[in-house]
């Protein structure tokens, strides 16, 4: 297909370097990112998806897949190549009737929440609304419904996805159930997802988001008597850790009947004033659309950002002091964020998704605004995290920077990494879907 052809056949908006709104479609989350794709297309249906993939097939271009654009790397904007921007395609359409969700490639997690809270319904989806559904999903999609129902992927029931070649599929456990099993955690690696089926599950709506902040001095005492209560902490409690200039605050994100909520938050405040006294104490009752959009600020657009993450499978004593021994400038904020419930039980064989004997995921993430930080900044998170490395079990693919095969290996065990080249093989083999954390089939 020439390019007079690709404009005749796409029923959405194709732009090049110098149209009105080419420079704000190739604008993603992370303010450091600044390619120019040849073209940018707003799909408005798969039609003009499978036109996409064909166009860059025949023109030897690059493929790049935009949503929400808050991938770290900035995959999404393929540099002279051709990017695809499904967020025209953001529908979502709920059944509750079936406990059934269609959510349209381009849709951003919000439309998904208020789509099933109408119903008195929800599925994990992250923690900000602003986050694209696919990208989420694809690398797994950790949420704080996911010890109660599993990651997002775990929630997917079936997937319409075109190809490589230009083919629509329709993926299911019954139907590509190699494909379906690699979609589920694997990432962008084997085609364009231009709709979701998920499971929805009944949520009443409230939460509650309790933080107690210590001064570093007690924080030791304090963060272990945290994690202890971590272990045994019900589903709908997902303990959470910020460590940051301040201090260290300590606290969970409940998601359930308030009460009970109440009496779980109760008895962690009295457990851990037991051993410090926190400085700062905050309890904050929400909506579960309220909880699903309070770091939309934080995490906004435009600031220029570098993260580094691990995964634990403990949080021994020596970990807790290295964490807590931050001596520098510039150094990053980290979240600690518990998996376990619903997410471990998945066998890791189950899904592409490794690491579900993970007790905590850690984010070590900085953002900034003036170019001339960027080394700086960088060099700081890369040398904290660093001293981490040693207690990592590996890393979530979603928070992966430009690692190569180095971050793929941390991402997948060895066995799901075997069978995710082996799907690679059947589905991309020539590798154009490749603008992601790659898996390389088989022949390079």
């Amino acid at each position: 297909m020439t390019r007079s052809g690709l404009h005749e056949t796409i029923h959405g908006r194709v732009l090049e370097p110098g149209d009105a709104g080419y420079d704000a479609a190739r604008s993603v989350w992370n303010g450091m990112i600044d390619r120019r794709p040849r073209y940018i297309v707003q799909c408005a249906d798969t039609a003009d998806v499978v036109a996409c993939v064909r166009f860059a097939t025949d023109n030897d271009l690059d493929v790049g897949i935009r949503c929400g654009g808050h991938g770290i790397v900035g995959h999404a904007v393929a540099d002279d190549g051709l990017m695809i921007d499904l967020r025209p395609m953001g529908g979502v359409t709920v059944d509750p009737v079936s406990r059934r969700a269609r959510v349209q490639g381009g849709a951003l997690l919000g439309a998904l929440d208020r789509a099933a809270q109408q119903h008195g319904l929800a599925t994990t989806a992250g923690n900000v609304s602003h986050t694209g559904v696919g990208g989420l999903t694809l690398g797994g999609g950790m949420g704080w419904l996911a010890r109660q129902h599993g990651l997002a992927c775990d929630n997917v029931i079936s997937f319409e996805v075109v190809t490589a070649t230009g083919e629509t599929l329709l993926v299911s456990a019954e139907e590509h159930p190699e494909l379906y099993w690699a979609l589920r955690g694997g990432g962008g690696n084997f085609g364009v997802v231009t709709e979701f089926e998920f499971a929805l599950h009944p949520e009443p709506g409230t939460a509650i988001a309790a933080a107690f902040r210590f001064p570093y001095a007690t924080s030791p005492r304090a963060m272990r008597r945290w994690r202890d209560l971590s272990a045994s902490a019900p589903r709908q409690a997902t303990f959470e850790a910020i460590i940051g200039a301040e201090g260290v605050s300590l606290g969970l994100v409940w998601v359930g009947d308030a009460d009970d909520g109440a009496a779980e938050i109760s008895t962690l405040a009295g457990e851990l004033t037991e051993v410090a006294e926190p400085d700062v104490r905050s309890v904050e009752a929400l909506s579960y659309l309220e909880l699903q959009t309070r770091e939309d600020d934080i995490e906004g657009h435009a600031w220029r950002r570098y993260w580094k993450g691990h995964y634990f499978t403990e949080l021994g004593d020596d970990l807790i002091d290295a964490l807590l021994a931050r001596d520098g400038d510039d150094l990053p904020d980290v979240s600690l964020q518990a998996y376990g419930g619903a997410i471990a039980d998945v066998a890791d064989a189950e899904t592409a998704f490794s690491g579900r004997d993970t007790a905590f995921e850690f984010v070590a993430a900085s953002r900034w605004t003036d170019p001339a930080d960027d080394e700086r900044r960088i060099s700081a998170a890369r040398r904290y995290a660093g001293t981490l490395g040693r207690f990592a079990s590996g890393a979530y693919v979603n928070v992966l920077g430009n690692d190569g095969d180095a971050g793929i290996r941390r991402a997948f065990s060895e066995e799901n990494l075997r069978r995710l080249t082996a799907v690679k093989d059947a589905y991309d083999p020539g590798n154009l879907f490749h603008l992601n954390q790659n898996i390389r089939p088989s022949g390079g």
